[in-house]
């Protein structure tokens, strides 16, 4: 695999480097009040920090800021200055090489380690509730709700989205990537955090990261993948939502009965680092820096891709051309018909994977199931859905985009309205709970996954990221919303409560779809945009 080119890489390489020496400095600091906790079984609670944890939380907080800083393009302030007469149609004419499948793999590894992030919340809240004697279903004699944890989270991933989709369009799609990779490393120490209001400040700042980083990293595979395999590359990387479910699941399952739930997010400080190496391997979006005026550093990337820069008439891309940058052109015409739809999927998303997948495992335990028996009840549930990714991904790049989102929304939708009518009575019958849990444990993902694929072709490059930002926002908003009112006790967390919640508006996005949403599959960028402009473009044809 060959690195990517020196042209894109960071503004200030010194200062960026100096920084993450200093946030893993930091990081390490932390990790003694945990080893020396191992004969009370890993329990914090309660424990003064001591001076290395104070020293190492100034050193993240200055390595974080050295990283921001180094990673800031030093022509940022140079955008929108595109030569519209480059020619990217050629991006999508090329073959696959071994470069885009180089930059699949970082991005499959990239896409497990953003989703174990909120998949651990789920695992770890009984052990945190336990040691903190917080207030849940399971222990409702506690005076703190569990659930301000996961709401601080899901807040943190709803901020994030917004603000990491203006980073990304302002700033580049690769620096913002680095950006959210440092702040995983950072975040890690909330595995020793000896007190719950330190938990949720790192959950809520490890949520900015987590939010901001899968959308980015879907606009930099659908600017650089040709046409005819981007569908179906994209549905399948994003499809590993489910697999980094099944990793977290068997961690948890694995690690947490001997080094306790606080492990779980340790695994962040290597995974986190793991992100760093691989940037080497992640290029700049060709596309965004043609768009920005960078026309040699374009040329560069597209070289490694076997494209090259072709001169053509300003009318062929007029389109893109036309297209302001700012966030309300989204709420505008021609975009609003496609926004509607990227809302209401994101919604339906975010009430079935915080308001139904969050709370399963303490559902069944509240059930009867023990909580080794409840995490392998979910992670084979993933396990057997998991292959479906395959069928999933073939759907959409070979058969129809806008008619697979159809399909595994409203599969997803029928599989809770099936929880909502069995109820508890599910758990007397494992043929049935299995079933019904592959498509919200399993299936939710091939949403997401289809979601982020979408997301990124119906809208025009200077929105790009800011639209699919939009469209992880607001699939993490529905969480804010559920949890919210778990919090305060308004909304009992059942399992047919929580699957009635979601299955509605999973309905709703399923008919919208099917109303605004455009078909994408094997159609240039430039072209969908041009469509929902109402320009005449001249068509090319693809292969496949």
């Amino acid at each position: 695999m060959e690195p990517t080119d020196r042209s894109t890489a960071f503004g200030r390489p010194g200062v960026f480097w100096a920084g993450v020496v200093a946030v893993i400095a930091g990081v390490t600091l932390h990790l003694p009040m945990y080893v020396e906790a191992r004969g009370m079984g890993y329990r914090l609670a309660g424990m003064p920090l001591d001076v290395g944890m104070i020293v190492g939380m100034v050193l993240i907080v200055v390595g974080l800021a050295a990283t921001f800083w180094g990673l800031i393009p030093r022509d940022h302030l140079h955008a929108l200055a595109s030569d519209v007469h480059i020619r990217v149609r050629a991006l999508d004419e090329v073959p696959i090489r071994a470069s885009h499948v180089a930059l699949m793999l970082v991005m499959a590894a990239a896409v497990t380690i953003d989703v174990m992030k909120p998949a651990t919340l789920a695992f770890v809240l009984p052990g945190m509730t336990r040691e903190y004697g917080l207030r849940s279903p399971l222990h409702p004699t506690g005076s703190i709700p569990a659930a301000l944890l996961p709401l601080a989270g899901i807040t943190g991933t709803v901020l994030g989205s917004f603000l990491w989709g203006w980073l990304g369009d302002r700033l580049g799609r690769r620096p913002s990537i680095l950006m959210a990779a440092m702040t995983f490393i950072a975040t890690s120490i909330c595995g020793s955090m000896p007190s719950f209001a330190l938990n949720m400040v790192m959950c809520f700042v490890m949520g900015l990261g987590v939010g901001g980083m899968l959308p980015i990293m879907f606009t930099i595979m659908a600017e650089t993948i040709p046409a005819r395999h981007r569908g179906w590359l994209l549905v399948l990387i994003g499809g590993d939502v489910a697999g980094a479910y099944i990793i977290t699941s068997w961690l948890a399952a694995s690690l947490m009965p001997s080094l306790s739930w606080r492990i779980l997010w340790l695994i962040g400080f290597p995974t986190g680092l793991l992100l760093i190496v691989l940037s080497r391997w992640i290029p700049e979006s060709p596309r965004f820096l043609l768009a920005h005026g960078r026309t040699a550093e374009a040329e560069s990337v597209m070289k490694r891709y076997g494209a090259v820069i072709l001169r053509e008439p300003a009318s062929e891309i007029a389109a893109e051309s036309a297209v302001g940058s700012g966030i309300r052109q989204l709420f505008r015409p021609p975009f609003l018909r496609v926004t509607v739809v990227v809302v209401l999927l994101g919604l339906g998303i975010g009430l079935v994977s915080f308001g139904f997948q969050l709370w399963i495992p303490s559902n069944l335990q509240k059930l009867g199931f023990a909580e080794a028996d409840a995490n392998r009840l979910l992670r084979n549930s993933a396990i057997i859905g998991f292959p479906l990714n395959f069928l999933v991904a073939w759907l959409y790049g070979f058969w129809s985009s806008k008619r697979t989102l159809i399909l595994v929304t409203a599969l997803t939708a029928l599989s809770l309205f099936g929880f909502a009518v069995a109820g508890n009575s599910v758990a007397t019958n494992r043929v049935l709970l299995y079933t019904l849990l592959i498509m919200p444990i399993w299936g939710i993902s091939s949403v997401v996954a289809v979601l982020s694929a979408y997301s990124t072709e119906i809208f025009p490059t200077r929105l790009r990221s800011r639209g699919t930002g939009l469209a992880s926002g607001i699939s993490k908003a529905g969480g804010v919303l559920i949890i919210a009112l778990v919090a305060i006790a308004v909304a009992p967390p059942s399992i047919a409560g929580t699957a009635l919640i979601g299955a509605l508006p999973m309905a709703l996005a399923a008919v919208a779809v099917a109303l605004f949403g455009p078909e994408t599959r094997n159609r240039q960028l430039e072209a969908i945009t041009a469509e929902q402009l109402g320009v005449r473009e001249r068509k090319t044809a693809l292969a496949g």
